[in-house]
């Protein structure tokens, strides 16, 4: 039988050979990335001759400075106004149904569309024809979308003072 093995042996790497490994295997990564190496170095050249790296330099050491002003910016009244105004806009537009906001959307772009045209062909309405012109069904289905919408938001007006 052969004798038990009581003892491991580790084999210790110099500090040379741990170097000569890694030199290995950093030449065999830039051997495999040899073409994403070249266009980092010529993005890297590029970004030296317009100024670019001394720039980005300065601003990672005025970093404290630059987040100051930042948020100091940032905090001003119009700017938290601003923010407000999109996160309530937001509310809206998340609680309206979105087909009735994409055909209230086409409606508008028609309406344009012929508004654009009756301005370009130089229309004049008069005073009569206003008012024959609510018993056409479009005009009077437009006018009493709108003075819906109108009696609704004085509702709305009117509940958000009390």
């Amino acid at each position: 039988m052969a004798a038990p093995i009581t003892s491991i042996k580790r084999k210790e790497r110099s500090e040379m050979e741990v170097q000569q490994e890694k030199l290995a295997e950093l030449q065999k990564q830039i051997a495999e990335q040899e073409e994403s190496l070249q266009k980092v170095m010529e993005l890297t050249g590029e970004l030296h001759k317009i100024g670019a790296l001394d720039a980005l330099q300065a601003m990672l050491q005025s970093k404290e400075k630059i987040t100051g002003i930042a948020l100091g910016q940032v905090s001003r009244e119009p700017v938290t106004n601003m923010l407000n105004n999109l996160m309530a806009g937001a509310g809206v537009l998340t609680a309206l149904d979105p087909a009735t906001v994409k055909q209230l959307s086409q409606s508008v772009q028609k309406g344009l569309s012929e508004a654009e045209q009756g301005n370009a062909e130089g229309q004049k309405i008069s005073l009569l024809q206003l008012m024959k012109s609510m018993n056409d069904p479009d005009i009077n289905r437009a006018l009493t979308f709108g003075l819906n919408f109108l009696k609704g938001m004085g509702k709305g007006l009117e509940d958000s003072s009390e």
